[in-house]
């Protein structure tokens, strides 16, 4: 790796792992908190806690689909580092405003606004990596951003569930007492905002000021979606992305509601603050795991020269961790479980190698638009994931119908897989026409 990241360039890695660290604790903050903040609003024992969490979810999804056309547009015709600050500004300032946030109207509009700006973070670091990196070490610098941001996720948790000393500090300077949920919002928020001071060095993609210059169309979206060949290679990308939000969304993200109960774990060893933290310590373990498996899945790619061969890789070791959730797990220790949660990020942990493939795969005209959308809709995906469970559930219970919706997610991304050519050290110095 001698040489791989010099000056500028270790600067925009460096900020570009720290914005997804902090863009990676606000998108799951939501799944730490919702309890604790639902049974605020809604009164401990709610029967609506359920589905109103699933659907504040989806709401904040359905934003990250918009905000991630809105940004990935914006990348194209106006440059990548403009998508950096303006991203981050909106999801901070949105989740500061959460932590204030008592009635479920307020809650909804305020994750859907934070959705679009937790859009734009991701897609744009990487397209920037790869637009500066040479090319056969960029899978090194997206490696590194992917790997340190899933941490983001597991700072969440910490801070979700012992945020009591940083709220009597702030009780100390204000006089006023917050709770765990409004303290997690707010540290999320400033840490959004002391991160924008981070990014005055980081500078504009070589390629996109030539590319501008030279009179090609610029994040035209009917360039995308007119071309049926282009649109293939685009919903291809989407598809081999999805499982990993099968499994973060559907079955980690479900743990306290449905698939600790479901599953008859014992939660004997938990205290009662404990139990309330079920949804968190599943999703920090998660994230623990995806981070480890974005580490190995991004060094693996580089030595093997390849980005499908370890993809398929981790699908099948997808699928085979996903059955001995559901079925080899039944009356198992919460310790057990959280251990497979972990085995289970480490099993979607390509996510690093998926966002590398969808910013390879198109000219640099397009690179912004594809780079940011592709993410936002396979987390949108959660959406239609989590609605075909919820259907599926009352014919098929619970277990059958979330296997049904795993096994169409993957084989679906293993189709998707075999079709997308290899893309590892493909020149970035080309545009669509």
């Amino acid at each position: 790796m001698k040489n791989t990241f010099p000056g500028r360039t270790l600067l925009l890695v460096t900020v570009a792992a720290l914005g997804y660290f902090v863009d990676i604790y606000d998108l799951v903050l939501f799944n730490v908190v919702k309890r604790e903040s639902l049974e605020f609003i809604l009164g401990a024992g709610h029967p609506g806690i359920k589905d109103t969490g699933i659907h504040l979810f989806n709401i904040q999804m359905l934003g990250m689909l918009v905000g991630g056309i809105l940004w990935g547009v914006w990348g194209d015709k106006k440059g990548r580092i403009t998508v950096l600050f303006g991203s981050i500004l909106l999801y901070s300032a949105a989740n500061i405003a959460n932590a204030f946030t008592y009635d479920l109207t307020a809650y909804a509009i305020v994750r859907f606004i934070a959705g679009i700006g937790l859009a734009g973070e991701l897609g744009a670091g990487i397209t920037l990596i790869a637009e500066t990196m040479p090319r056969e070490k960029r899978g090194f610098g997206t490696m590194i951003v992917v790997t340190v941001g899933a941490l983001g996720a597991v700072f969440a948790s910490i801070v979700g569930s012992h945020g009591q000393g940083i709220a009597l500090w702030i009780e100390g300077v204000t006089g006023h007492l917050l709770m765990n949920w409004q303290v997690a919002y707010i540290m999320g928020g400033l840490m959004g905002l002391l991160l924008l001071a981070l990014r005055v060095g980081t500078f504009e993609s070589g390629l996109f000021k030539q590319m501008h210059h030279a009179g090609v169309k610029r994040g035209d979206l009917r360039m995308l979606f007119a071309d049926r060949t282009r649109l293939l290679r685009y919903l291809r990308c989407i598809l081999i992305g999805v499982p990993i939000w099968y499994v973060i969304g559907a079955l980690v993200s479900l743990s306290q509601d449905v698939f600790v109960p479901e599953l008859g774990i014992d939660t004997s060893a938990l205290d009662a603050d404990g139990l309330k933290q079920i949804n968190g310590t599943a999703i920090r373990y998660c994230y623990i795991g995806l981070s480890i498996g974005d580490l190995l899945s991004g060094l693996l790619s580089q030595f093997q020269r390849s980005r499908r061969k370890v993809i398929l890789i981790y699908l099948w070791l997808n699928l085979a961790l996903t059955l001995i959730f559901l079925f080899g797990l039944r009356g198992a220790s919460i310790a057990t479980y959280n251990w497979m949660c972990l085995l289970l990020g480490a099993a979607t942990g390509y996510w690093v190698i998926f966002a590398t493939v969808a910013s390879e795969q198109f000219g640099t005209n397009l690179r912004s638009t594809v780079a940011i959308t592709a993410p936002n809709f396979v987390r949108g995906s959660v959406w239609p994931i989590t609605s075909l469970f919820r259907y599926l559930a009352v014919p098929l219970g619970n277990i059958w119908g979330a296997l049904v919706v795993g096994i169409i997610c993957i084989l679906a991304a293993l189709w998707a897989v075999r079709k997308t050519p290899e893309t590892f050290s493909r020149d970035m110095d080309f545009v669509e026409r």
